[in-house]
């Protein structure tokens, strides 16, 4: 015995490659399909639809086949009422919970079609009464508790892929990771679509490495800072410690950032830089005492802009302000998700993956990083709004900051 369903996917199937993907996820789940319609568009900017019957061998199998073929944008083209269940402990979905992806989702409870608050892949959809009116929202698998009402199977959702258009402003994002392209169209594009998000009264969502400051380009970043083009950072504790590290010596993992070269007794920097904050009690705190009088961490206290700081096994310290239980760090990241429209992610591969998992597909994400490896992974764990810079980070940070703020490139 088989289970069937027929699904339906649209889009520029063939020149991005899409249709190829979502076949190859058919018989990666050992399922089968057969193309029922399949409607190809007649010049490069029409869009294709395509219908497929596809099977598994039970429904099961099928259920989890409908739910990977939905992080590629395909529904069912009859997709019933959604199906709930009760969790009956802490910190466990039901069996088979349906795992969320990042794409705009609507669900179908009873005849009403209810959007998912907020998009995030790899979570459960979780049904509560507001005012007696039904809401979804996702929720990490960490955070959910028992008695509460969790969506189950493919049933009754569907999803939207957001669609990039044609405006000039972002063409590069329809286009492969590469390092032969001219950089500085790339980097007015992204400087037009920072400004895009900021006229529509949106946040800029930059996630940092240490690499920011080893590159000399923390003076840049502090520009944008304070010219209002940074309103979040993400970050980890190496990027704030060398950043208070220069601010306090001058160097930066003990190199001196102005002469290349290292200074006597510099290998000590990071951890007195670090230990000077614990002294005051946190960076805020630093910087409102003077302690602190300099640096992008200065500058986000002074602006009284966000910044998320979360740890890893190797930190030294780490700075009071960052937090060492991941899940923690998650939380706080989610929190500040709020009404960001663009997102910048630099030199750093761990983060980017880790924000990449919690940002909705609908908000246009850029990295930029000396190692196309970054961007790439970026996109293998499904951020594949995900487009890439590759580049050195220093002169990127320079130059996207001649572009926003005039006053800097003069100088």
């Amino acid at each position: 015995m088989t289970s069937t369903d027929t699904v339906e996917i649209s889009g520029h199937l063939m020149d991005s490659g899409i249709l190829s993907r979502v076949l190859d996820d058919i018989r990666e789940y050992g399922g089968d399909y057969v193309i029922v319609r399949f409607d190809l568009g007649h010049d490069a900017g029409d869009i294709s639809h395509a219908e497929l019957k596809v099977s598994a061998e039970d429904d099961e199998a099928l259920q989890r086949l409908l739910m990977r073929l939905q992080t590629r944008g395909v529904n069912q083209v009859d997709p019933g009422v959604a199906a709930v269940k009760v969790t009956e402990q802490d910190g466990v979905f039901p069996d088979g919970f349906y795992s969320s992806t990042n794409l705009e989702t609507q669900v179908r409870l009873d005849k009403s079609w209810l959007p998912v608050a907020n998009p995030e892949m790899d979570c459960g959809l979780i049904v509560e009464d507001t005012e007696g009116e039904p809401r979804i929202h996702t929720l990490p698998m960490a955070d959910v508790r028992a008695g509460m009402k969790v969506i189950c199977g493919a049933s009754g959702i569907r999803v939207d892929v957001p669609v990039v258009a044609d405006t000039g402003g972002f063409g590069f994002m329809e286009s492969d990771v590469s390092s032969e392209k001219p950089q500085a169209v790339l980097v007015r594009q992204v400087a037009d679509g920072m400004r895009e998000a900021k006229a529509a009264g949106k946040k800029v969502l930059w996630v940092g490495g240490p690499g920011v400051v080893h590159t000399g380009a923390a003076p840049a970043m502090v520009e944008l800072v304070n010219a209002g083009y940074v309103d979040v950072l993400f970050a980890g504790n190496a990027l704030a410690t060398h950043d208070i590290e220069s601010a306090l010596y001058g160097t930066s993992l003990g190199i001196d950032l102005a002469r290349g070269q290292g200074v006597e007794h510099g290998h000590e920097h990071h951890i007195r830089a670090i230990n000077t904050i614990r002294k005051a009690g946190s960076i805020r705190a630093a910087v409102e005492t003077g302690v602190l009088t300099g640096g992008i961490m200065h500058a986000l206290v002074k602006q009284e802009k966000s910044f998320v700081l979360v740890g890893s096994v190797r930190d030294d310290g780490p700075l009071p302000d960052v937090y060492t239980d991941v899940i923690d760090g998650q939380r706080a990241m989610r929190a500040e998700l709020t009404d960001v429209g663009f997102c910048l992610m630099v030199a750093t591969m761990l983060h980017s993956v880790a924000t990449g998992n919690i940002l909705p597909a609908s908000i246009p994400l850029v990295c930029v990083d000396i190692n196309p490896a970054t961007v790439t992974k970026l996109a293998d764990r499904g951020s594949s709004q995900a487009r890439g810079i590759v580049t050195d980070v220093g002169l990127f940070l320079e130059q996207l900051a001649g572009e926003l703020v005039p006053e800097y490139r003069r100088r």
